[in-house]
């Protein structure tokens, strides 16, 4: 059996919903629902609105009330199966007498997943698939980290047509409008952390805040980011804007660094160099270890290469200014390309004019040379077993448990 038009519908409007909380609810996942009654009428909806807060499911089931009974619930990830701040909802969607579960891509994580194994013990028809790209295009960011066991990074920069990120002097305020500045600030309010060299940091002294941004109305209180400075040999100012109080700050420095100057003025890790830098893997296992789902690398050149290099970006928002400059640094470090047939090949998810800038978003996926550690390759293969992205929908009458990772 395959989706009704009804089901697919409900499936569209349930990854809408979800796409209403991205950034909101970490660490956990986004997830939209929708109910439909025995009749294939809409009787509730919901989506999971921040961590701690009722599931997506459990906020549709009680809109649903008694219509719910014998009728179809729709929801973007497999309903869960464990006892955290709030119940499985899976039994939850038990306990509703709901006679159909259609779930578009499977919980990998190994603690919430099993619940399509759940419903099925209990003699429900459960069918899985149904719009899975699109579901996992809206929770990437929680996707990645399950999967492959870091943060999701995105990098963000802004450039000129020719892809200058600054002048022959140096200067680079402002290369784009206010209205691309301010959509940056709308990105940092969806992150967790944001990541700057210590280069950038001595440059430009930035703050790295959330500035102009309301929390929305479904959460209590204001995102403040946690600002990550990489900074091996420990150079940062001890006066520096991201040591204040204004957010969070953790700056990670080379084993054999002499942070002191610091100490008091942030959280410091020690880390392993690798090359002339720091050990990049390394920083995201500290950062997945403090619950960081999503990081924005905001610069500067070089350690986007490095990151770029190391397999560690999966996403790209570039923000491109109608200027020439002919003369001045890049917008990209050394990223290990030498030839283009080792060139990164994007894939456009996006363009949208701000302002008068362009914004590009575009998700990175193996190189031309079919070089190993490309973030959008290593994500596919993790997903294989725990999701169905790339094959027709299929109807579960008894699944097997879902692949667990460590």
């Amino acid at each position: 059996m395959t989706a009704s038009s009804a089901e697919d519908t409900a499936m569209r409007r349930a990854i809408a919903l979800a796409a209403r909380a991205v950034g909101d609810t970490s660490p956990n996942p986004v997830v939209g629902c929708v109910v439909l009654d025995s009749a294939g009428d809409v009787a509730g909806e919901g989506f999971h609105a921040f961590a701690g807060g009722p599931h997506a499911e459990v906020v549709a089931l009680r809109e649903a009330g008694e219509r719910a009974q014998g009728g179809t619930l729709v929801v973007t990830l497999e309903p869960c199966d464990h006892q955290g701040r709030t119940g499985p909802c899976s039994r939850a969607v038990i306990a509703a007498g709901v006679r159909r579960v259609v779930y578009a891509v499977a919980d990998p994580g190994p603690v919430a997943g099993g619940g399509a194994c759940r419903l099925a013990d209990a003699g429900i028809e459960v069918e899985r698939g149904v719009r899975a790209a699109e579901a996992e295009r809206v929770n990437a960011e929680w996707l990645t980290y399950a999967r492959l066991n870091r943060p999701h990074v995105t990098w963000k920069f802004a450039g000129t047509l020719d892809g200058r990120s600054a002048a022959a002097d140096g200067t680079s305020q402002w290369i784009t409008g206010p209205e691309a500045r301010r959509d940056v600030h709308r990105l940092r309010a969806r992150c967790d952390a944001i990541i700057a060299g210590s280069g950038t940091v001595l440059a430009d002294d930035p703050h790295l805040t959330v500035r102009g941004f309301d929390p929305h109305d479904h959460l209590r209180t204001h995102r403040r980011p946690l600002r990550v400075i990489a900074d091996g040999r420990a150079r940062i100012r001890p006066e520096s804007r991201v040591l204040d109080d204004a957010a969070p700050t953790l700056v990670a420095v080379a084993e054999d660094a002499d942070p002191r100057a610091l100490e008091g003025r942030a959280a410091l890790v020690r880390l392993p160099r690798a090359g002339r830098g720091l050990d990049l893997t390394a920083l995201l296992a500290e950062l997945r270890e403090r619950q960081i789902v999503s990081a924005l690398l905001e610069g500067g050149p070089s350690l986007a290469g490095s990151f770029l290099a190391a397999g560690l970006v999966d996403r790209v928002i570039g923000y491109v200014a109608p200027v020439l400059l002919g003369a001045g640094a890049a917008a990209l470090g050394d990223a290990g390309v030498t030839t283009l047939a080792q060139a990164y090949r994007l894939e456009i998810d996006d363009i949208t004019p701000i302002g008068p800038d362009l914004r590009i978003t575009a998700t990175v996926g193996a190189r031309a040379s079919g070089a190993e550690g490309a973030p959008g390759q290593a994500l596919r293969a993790a997903s294989r077993d725990a999701t169905v992205a790339d094959e027709p929908a299929m109807v579960i009458a008894r699944p097997a448990p879902p692949r667990r990772e460590n």
